[in-house]
């Protein structure tokens, strides 16, 4: 009766080892001819999901969008009037005294807001109190009143005396668009205190610390290391604060300041075409934010450069990407695409 012999090991011939006759070949290993005449896998052809909910929604937003627009495609509107007076020039100069109103108010608002924040976070208890009280009031009252008591200045201060630099009367100094300029302003002061705070909050205190071990001042620490990190928190509100002033500003036409929401209704007052008017006021702030909404997305997305690993797509990469999703499918190396 012989033995079971165990299957060779691999043998050491000193210069590495050398595989058995069996090694190499797993169990599942089709040796023979039938291993040359085996059938290849079939290509994988990868079918997209279908969200038939997307295209029911936007077939419903889409319906209601048309009837809305039929509505007021057969209202009573002369739209001729309303195209005539898009380019009239009073409305045209309208339009750049509150593109000119709102920009000078938010550099004003921009500045003395970073201002007033630096203030409310100083150790001074002075410094802080004093800003507190400043966000505190004219974040407590409307922007219609604050404009309101800016333009009836004199009744508190008689004249403007400035030395031998400036001497007037108030009613001469404060005019309609000073006023409105203060009283925007101001206002927007005291939300960009806040803006501005909660982004220099965002900066982790670590950055602080090592730029004061550093042998940095507070004041050089503040303009070289927290500023430029707390920007990309405060820059998306205040393109949003900016865009909001640029609808705001008509409130200036309570104290008579001739920007394009009184210059269009003064023009309405005159032809008896007071909703053609509005209309004609509505297309132009459309435009305006439209113009300043796609500067801020531009801004933001330099700003996000240092942070995200990837940048947000621009609105031409979106519809790019749109478009490109409905082609055809396309077979890659064998596999359906």
């Amino acid at each position: 009766m012989t033995e079971p012999t165990e299957p060779s090991a691999p043998k050491d011939t000193g210069k590495g080892l050398t595989k058995g006759p069996d090694m190499g070949k797993g169990p599942g290993t089709p040796t023979g001819p039938a291993s040359r005449d085996r059938v290849p896998p079939a290509a994988i052809r990868a079918i997209p999901v279908r969200h038939y909910g997307r295209w029911a929604s936007a077939a419903v937003v889409l319906g209601l969008l048309a009837a809305l627009l039929y509505a007021f495609a057969g209202a009573k509107i002369n739209w001729g009037v309303v195209g005539d007076y898009l380019s009239d020039g009073t409305v045209v100069r309208g339009a750049w005294e509150t593109l000119k109103l709102t920009v000078l108010a938010m550099v004003i608002g921009v500045v003395l807001g970073m201002l007033l924040a630096v203030m409310r976070l100083s150790k001074n208890p002075v410094l802080s109190a004093v800003a507190w009280g400043y966000i505190w009031f004219f974040r407590g009252t409307p922007v219609l009143v604050q404009l309101f008591l800016w333009f009836n200045l004199a009744l508190v201060f008689t004249y403007l005396d400035l030395g031998p630099i400036y001497k007037d009367e108030m009613n001469d100094v404060i005019t309609p668009f000073v006023a409105a300029l203060l009283g925007l302003a101001l206002n927007e002061a005291a939300y960009m205190a806040e803006i501005s705070r909660a982004g220099i909050q965002s900066v982790d205190q670590g950055q602080t610390e090592a730029a004061h071990a550093l042998g940095m001042s507070s004041a050089k620490t503040t303009r070289r290391i927290v500023l430029p990190q707390a920007m990309r928190v405060i820059i998306p509100p205040t393109g949003n604060e900016f865009i909001n002033m640029l609808k705001t500003s008509s409130l200036a036409y309570a104290i008579g300041f001739n920007e394009l929401f009184k210059a269009s209704v003064d023009i309405g007052a005159r032809n008896l075409a007071s909703v053609e008017m509005l209309m004609v006021v509505t297309i132009w702030y459309l435009v305006l934010t439209t113009v300043f909404s796609i500067g801020q997305f531009y801004l933001e997305r330099h700003f996000a450069r240092g942070s995200d690993r990837e940048l947000p797509p621009t609105p031409i990469q979106r519809i790019k990407a749109q478009l490109t999703s409905f082609r055809t499918p396309s077979k890659v190396g064998g596999t359906t695409v």
